[in-house]
């Protein structure tokens, strides 16, 4: 058992450090901790980084023909999922009592984008062209290039919608309230935030602008569009929308 010698000043600024040290060791264990709704199987782990609690649901027969639903958690227990960049915004802005910057549809395209890369870098293909991967032949190996492949589309499809242009928004943003800044490409936007879970915050940053509510409110007014027009056009009350091919 190792032994600490620690030498207090008159003034004692030794304690004081070690308080210190104390509530900021406190602080990281309690980054943690599991909501015991969720159990006590999932162990504390300070580097698990944010999560949320959600209640799982299910399908569940009631009488002879009817369905209904109910909560489907292990033993009644509710679950834990990471927090991406989303959801960190959305607890923000819950917590300064004003609604979430972004859309139930914009969040689920933002999340399908992610999903859809994911799957595809995890496929292990690496060519520059859908025309590089042969398609042919049948049965599981045959079918499973083909889900490949239309991933490769797909997100092909979806990055033309992204464009490679400069927000607009962004660009209208007075110099004297930029700060020194660079430019955000619609590209960088959306696989900062949708693949590497930067907030809005977080790009303003790494661009070297200042983080403030007109910038703030600027960069993700042009990442809801960007996120809306990677949906295609929505048939609404007044036709087509159009959308950035």
């Amino acid at each position: 058992m190792s032994e600490h010698v620690v030498i207090v000043a008159p003034d004692g600024v030794a304690q004081k450090v070690l308080a210190e040290e104390a509530a900021r060791v406190a602080e990281v264990k309690a980054r943690g901790e599991v909501p015991a709704a969720c159990g006590s199987e999932i162990p504390e782990a300070p580097a698990r980084g944010a999560f949320r609690v959600f209640e799982p649901m299910d399908l569940y027969p009631a009488g002879e023909e009817g369905f209904e639903v109910k909560p489907a958690g292990f033993q009644g227990r509710k679950a834990m999922q990471m927090a991406d960049a989303f959801d960190v915004m959305a607890a923000s802005a819950a917590r300064k009592k004003k609604p979430a910057p972004f859309s139930p549809g914009q969040v689920a395209m933002g999340r399908h984008y992610r999903d859809l890369l994911e799957r595809y870098e995890s496929a292990g293909v690496r060519c520059s062209s859908v025309e590089a991967i042969r398609t042919g032949g049948s049965g599981q190996g045959g079918e499973f290039i083909d889900a490949v492949l239309r991933d490769r589309e797909e997100i092909e499809r979806l990055r033309r919608r992204i464009g490679n242009g400069v927000a607009m928004e962004v660009r209208r943003v007075r110099p004297s309230k930029r700060g020194t800044r660079g430019a955000i490409s619609n590209r960088v936007l959306v696989d900062m935030v949708c693949l590497h879970d930067r907030t809005i915050s977080d790009v303003l940053r790494s661009h070297h602008w200042s983080v403030n509510g007109g910038n703030v409110k600027a960069v993700t007014r042009a990442l809801a569009g960007v996120l809306d027009a990677m949906a295609g056009p929505v048939l609404g009350k007044f036709g087509v929308r159009a959308c950035n091919f």
